[in-house]
């Protein structure tokens, strides 16, 4: 299987990037047809977040049962592993026009099917629908752009698939915000995701194969004069015989070895590549990015914030960051380094994660009380676990939204927030008497005078997580592998990446829920700090070193601890031997 390339990339490569594609706009066609596979994987990673809040009002099942919530999320993580091992084969088999074909056509479908969904087990089949659309145009779609563009500008055109994923995060927040008020609420917010997909498989149909894909599977007059369109006269003749060439020593390649999987780890510089390049993927995820991306109103809503609205409003700053992160990471990845840039990243994201863990420990532990005056104002309404307590007195809003049996909700005081309020039942007829009174009712998380904090923790943690986690580990997993083997290990390297994001989707809300959100925020600084000492030992700089030395890096087990100081000296004399 070939992998995905992820490809570094600076910013004088964007002029010429935009140069180009104004000269010839059949290079920019193509690189945006296949780059809407990323605005849909970017979409769906937002649009869930949002859509959750109102899921769970339409559905009562859902909002009692918090793995049924994690499922609705994390189903679509788990049919894009599938979807990705699925696209792999289907890309080398049928080539990656017909994968990204395929993968719309699922995408819509599940779309479709989220939309209409009468129940949580339908819309469940529709996510995991949706997630194997992602997880073949996640793997296809920048595997298109990176065939299909002229060299000098394949790393601009593949990073702007990044910017879109991005992009796409953003856009799904404000289509969130745009149908909080219309009916059925969240089938727009999910439906509307069907429109890209339609609108790819439209360009796509108009677009032609990949030349790379066309020479493996012998069809080179083709190929050819798709790459007459996208190179110049002075230089197609040189890039086809380049190409040529390229597929010719790959076939070679693969018909002298077999790879397998312990072909991988007898060699010693494959197995040391994919210690750094899998463990990466996995600290990715384990610092925890995705229960932002994918919880990230209902953090808010925990942090103190009532109102839907105002938690997808406030969750947009989140989207906007992210988006503008990858960008920075295009100006400082080539300047910094990967490996001072994942230090700096991993220590930011420890101490964000530390702050949101102190924030929330205080909106937990000094939430305000439950008055008797205030709850018997609604006296038909009180919570039953609340009127047979032995010892009401010493009940607040954290142990009012505890109940279970019916659940029950905190209704704010009508004059302050943060005094004492109504602990009631929690239904339909009861937030409305509660919104009736100009009070804020709440559910998820108590009235807080330090909620904004935790959205300075988010917004620190998004501004540190984004240039360095977020696109730092792709980056070296794409330099980091030997040449013959780097589609292999990639692909093992992103499949790890996948299982590790199902694996935090769906515990997070479970993990709230048994220990604190404080304590689980706790527990992804932890391992944002083991992540730090992961990157000082098992990371090597591959920063502006040619294959043959980042090999002889690993093969000798040598790796730059000095990784602030710029190397101006040969290989063997600016690394320090590990003992």
């Amino acid at each position: 299987m070939e992998g995905v390339v992820h490809t570094g990339t600076d910013a004088s490569a964007f002029k010429e990037c935009f140069s180009l594609t104004w000269k010839n706009p059949y290079v920019l066609r193509l690189a945006f047809s296949a780059g809407i596979g990323g605005l849909l994987f970017g979409y769906d990673t937002g649009v869930i977040s949002g859509a959750l809040l109102y899921i769970r009002d339409d559905f009562k099942s859902v909002d009692r049962q918090t793995v049924l919530q994690e499922s609705i999320v994390s189903m679509a993580v788990a049919g894009a592993i599938i979807g990705a091992a699925i696209g792999g084969w289907m890309n080398d088999r049928f080539g990656r026009r017909t994968a990204i074909l395929i993968a719309d056509f699922l995408f819509f479908i599940g779309a479709v099917v989220m939309a209409s969904a009468p129940n949580p087990s339908l819309l469940i089949v529709g996510r995991v629908f949706v997630g194997l659309g992602v997880g073949m145009a996640s793997m296809t779609s920048p595997l298109y752009i990176s065939e299909a563009s002229p060299a000098k500008i394949r790393g601009a055109l593949v990073s702007t698939n990044g910017f879109l994923i991005t992009g796409g995060q953003f856009l799904s927040y404000l289509i969130n915000l745009a149908f909080t008020n219309a009916p059925g609420t969240w089938r727009w917010m999910l439906g509307v995701a069907g429109l890209p997909a339609l609108l790819q498989f439209i360009l796509m149909l108009l677009l032609p194969e990949s030349p790379r894909w066309l020479f493996r599977k012998g069809r080179e007059e083709e190929a050819k004069v798709i790459l007459r369109k996208i190179y110049s006269a002075d230089d197609v003749e040189k890039e086809i015989q380049d190409l040529k060439e390229s597929v010719e020593a790959e076939i070679r390649e693969e018909g002298s070895a077999k790879i397998n999987m312990m072909k991988l780890l007898k060699t010693k510089t494959v197995r040391r590549g994919l210690i750094a390049g899998v463990g990466l993927q996995v600290f990715q995820q384990f610092v925890g990015i995705n229960t932002v991306m994918y919880y990230s109103p209902t953090i808010v809503q925990l942090a103190g914030f009532a109102s839907n609205k105002t938690a997808l409003l406030l969750s947009l700053v989140t989207a906007g960051l992210n988006a503008l992160g990858s960008i920075v990471s295009i100006y400082f990845i080539d300047r910094t380094g990967r490996k001072k840039l994942l230090l700096i990243s991993l220590f930011g994201v420890a101490i964000s994660l530390g702050l949101l863990a102190g924030v929330f420990h205080e909106t937990t532990s000094h939430s305000p009380m439950v008055s008797r005056i205030q709850t018997s104002h609604f006296s038909n309404y009180t919570c039953p676990d609340y009127s047979s307590a032995t010892n009401p007195g010493a009940w607040d809003c954290m142990k009012c939204l505890k109940a279970s049996s019916p659940d029950c909700g905190f209704c704010a005081s009508p004059t302050d927030k943060l005094l004492p309020g109504a602990c009631l039942l929690s239904n339909d007829t009861v937030k409305d008497l509660c919104h009736d009174e100009s009070r804020l009712w709440y559910t998820r998380g108590c009235p807080s005078k330090y909620g904004w904090l935790a959205l300075v923790g988010l917004a620190l943690y998004i501004i540190f997580f984004s240039p360095g986690m977020g696109t730092a580990p792709w980056i070296v997993n794409s330099e980091i592998y030997p040449l013959r083997f780097r589609g292999v290990c990639g692909g093992i390297a992103a499949t790890a990446n996948w299982i590790s994001n199902l694996i935090v989707a769906q515990s997070f809300l479970s993990l709230t829920e048994a220990i604190g959100t404080s304590w689980t925020f706790l527990i992804f600084g932890v391992i944002s700090v083991v992540g730090l000492l992961f990157v000082i030992v098992y990371v090597p700089e591959t920063k502006g070193l040619p294959i043959e030395e980042i090999e002889k890096m690993l093969e000798t087990r040598s790796l730059h601890f000095r990784f602030w100081e710029k190397s101006q000296k040969p290989l063997h004399s600016a690394i320090v031997e590990l003992i």
